[in-house]
């Protein structure tokens, strides 16, 4: 079964890996963050060595992004992102695991402070969950 793990932040100034640039985060004892980030290098390795990481990405600055939305007939292009939002999406990491709950709990160990993780099933073209 894949998933999609999205992480939602807003890192000031935009920077990856997101902890080094949010406020929640960079309060916390620099051997508290070390060691969070040592668990989440582990997490990756194991994932990779298991085969369940297929691959993710950090994202650009969302102030750099376009927006294009379906209009009179037509793809309009403009800025982006949504302005109203206080984050915004920073990266993704797309796994494939044994079980909904294996992915519940890979998710899990992303969150950290200042970030949002959204976890979400993939599907097949033709909407059937993989």
């Amino acid at each position: 079964m894949k998933y999609v793990i999205l992480i939602h932040s807003n890192p000031q100034p935009w920077g990856h890996p997101t902890g080094d640039y949010v406020a929640e985060n960079k309060a916390l004892p620099q051997d508290q963050r070390d060691q969070m980030n040592a668990e989440f290098d582990a997490l990756l390795r194991e994932m990779q060595t298991s085969g369940e990481l297929v691959g993710g990405e950090a994202l650009g600055d969302p102030a750099t992004s376009k927006l294009y939305r379906w209009e009179a007939g037509d793809s309009l292009a403009t800025d982006g992102p949504y302005s109203e939002s206080k984050e915004h999406l920073a990266g993704f990491f797309l796994i494939d695991v044994e079980s909904q709950e294996r992915a519940e709990a890979i998710a899990a160990q992303f969150a950290g402070p200042g970030d949002t993780i959204e976890l979400r099933p993939a599907m097949w073209p033709g909407g059937a969950d993989q």
